[in-house]
């Protein structure tokens, strides 16, 4: 009776494992590990590596941006630390921030701030602080100098929206607005406006830009920064190789790269730079690759009338 009853039992294990290994699970494998890290981040095998808050502070925050709400600045009052860490909790669980270590992830804080503070700047010529203190002084063109209006099927321009520059990284053309509307779950292409009404959700797209690839087969910004992304042939033969220069690149494509060392290229790494000494990183640390002074473009500007990189 005892025998019969091993073979039952041996019989029903058998029966698991095969309907197990039809599933496509390995029995055997080592379940991946996650954490929680309290709202900050939750159930990603990046929430077990210290968190943005853990690193990046208030102060370290109004150091970077200490000219945000000078007299000279546009955008007075709307930018916090507060909005910035509010956005970035939605990316830490995918990696933002929380990949690679502690040192890996205040490099990447700075490199994104990096580009949001050259963007966002009103520091040109203006001696107080230097020029490089005055990141987050915009929330939205001054002056547009046309519509931003191009005929989209799958995202047509609305009555009475005006789709000119705005937020963290600044987004122009309807296009851009419903894409990244999409990605982040908010109306932006029938409200633009929320972008300069809004902190967090103007950091929150400028994240979702930096965290995701334009195109397939290409990486984000966010992979060619922290390491995830692998050169093919034809990008190495691009000169497009990992590091902050690669950054530029998917952001604003041959607007800033394969110009030669352009002060626009040059403002962006002088901002990261900056905010790597701030941090207490050091400049030292900026990395291989810096600038995309010599690389093609993932994506070559078709022509000036067509919506280009969020740029």
């Amino acid at each position: 009776m005892g025998r019969s009853k091993s073979w039952i039992w041996a019989a029903l294990v058998v029966v698991m494992l095969l309907l197990v290994v039809a599933e496509g699970k390995n029995p055997f494998e080592k379940k991946e590990k996650v954490c929680d890290k309290g709202w900050e981040c939750k159930n990603s095998k990046f929430c077990c590596n210290e968190t943005i808050t853990d690193f990046f502070q208030v102060y370290q925050f109004e150091n970077l941006f200490s000219k945000r709400n000078a007299p000279v600045a546009h955008a007075v009052g709307f930018w916090d630390y507060q909005s910035f860490i509010l956005a970035a909790a939605e990316y830490e669980p995918l990696g933002f921030g929380t990949t690679g270590g502690k040192h890996m992830g205040m490099k990447e804080v700075a490199a994104f701030l990096g580009h949001v503070g050259s963007k966002t700047s009103c520091g040109y010529g203006v001696a107080t602080g230097g020029p490089l203190a005055y990141g987050l002084c915009y929330n939205h063109e001054m002056s547009p100098s046309q519509s931003y209006c191009a005929e989209d099927l799958k995202y047509p321009c609305v009555e009475g929206a005006e789709y000119y520059g705005r937020g963290a990284l600044p987004v122009y053309w309807n296009s851009n607005y419903g894409i990244i509307g999409n990605g982040i779950k908010v109306d932006l292409l029938n409200h633009p406006e929320y972008l300069e009404q809004n902190a967090t959700i103007a950091f929150q797209a400028a994240l979702w830009r930096w965290m995701t690839p334009m195109n397939k087969k290409q990486p984000s910004a966010h992979d060619v920064f922290v390491g995830n992304w692998k050169p093919t042939k034809n990008d190495t033969l691009s000169k497009r190789l990992p590091g902050f220069g690669a950054t530029m690149n998917i952001l604003y494509g041959d607007l800033v790269c394969g110009q030669g060392f352009v002060d626009s290229m040059n403002n962006v790494i002088s901002h990261y730079q900056y905010y790597l000494d701030l941090m207490g990183v050091g400049r030292e640390q900026s990395g291989d690759n810096l600038d995309c002074a010599e690389q093609v473009a993932f994506n070559p500007t078709v022509a000036p009338t067509q919506p280009a990189a969020t740029s």
